[in-house]
């Protein structure tokens, strides 16, 4: 994982989502700082998808967990509500919790709070052995950090078979010529990330 830079709410999304969703939150007395009753989460309706173009767009189609590229044709990207829906349904429709994911690492995420916020973290935090696409918690951080580290990495399935074969073969492809720079950097920017601070970049 990268850093991620919160972007600005889209000019519509108070009328098409926010509004909307307060208001049908707000006629079943959910509209609080609370946890929703038992069971309810999957009853509110998902305008926040009305908002899924905008954010493809706003975070240049990059997953926030995953950072490689999500081709909006495949259906695989969708919004990750980051403090999740059922303890704070106040959040539900709001920009602010918006992370753009891929469908496999929304789904692996789910409520869990103590998976590390995009938003938050500093790069560096996450470090790649390029040949291999294997993630690790840096050495430099200190034991709570490295062990947050530790946890969102397993957390999220970052280090799984299939996610280390998709960076090693990023960083290979760069290698050979495939990739330019300036494509690693759109495709897949941890990996390019990584790649210039190993010098492999200028």
């Amino acid at each position: 994982m990268i850093r991620v830079e919160p972007q600005p709410e889209p000019a519509e999304f108070d009328t098409r989502v926010r509004q909307r969703g307060r208001a049908w939150l707000q006629e079943r007395g959910w509209l609080r700082a609370q946890p929703l009753p038992a069971g309810k989460s999957g009853d509110l309706p998902d305008y926040w998808r009305k908002c899924l173009t905008d954010l493809h767009s706003r975070y240049d189609g990059i997953c926030a967990y995953l950072c490689v590229y999500i081709e909006r044709v495949t259906g695989g990207a969708t919004v990750d509500h980051f403090i999740a829906k059922s303890p704070r349904p106040d959040l539900a429709y709001e920009w602010s919790n918006y992370r753009l994911a891929c469908s496999i690492m929304n789904s692996r995420k789910r409520d869990y709070s103590k998976v590390m916020d995009p938003f938050t973290i500093h790069d560096g935090w996450f470090r790649l052995e390029l040949v291999s696409g294997s993630i690790y918690p840096s050495p430099d951080l200190e034991g709570r950090q490295q062990e947050q580290v530790a946890y969102t990495i397993e957390r999220l399935g970052l280090d799984d078979a299939g996610n280390r074969e998709l960076r090693a073969r990023h960083f290979q492809d760069f290698l050979e010529g495939e990739y330019t720079a300036a494509f690693l950097r759109k495709r897949s920017p941890f990996v390019y990330q990584e790649a210039l601070r190993e010098g492999y970049l200028e």
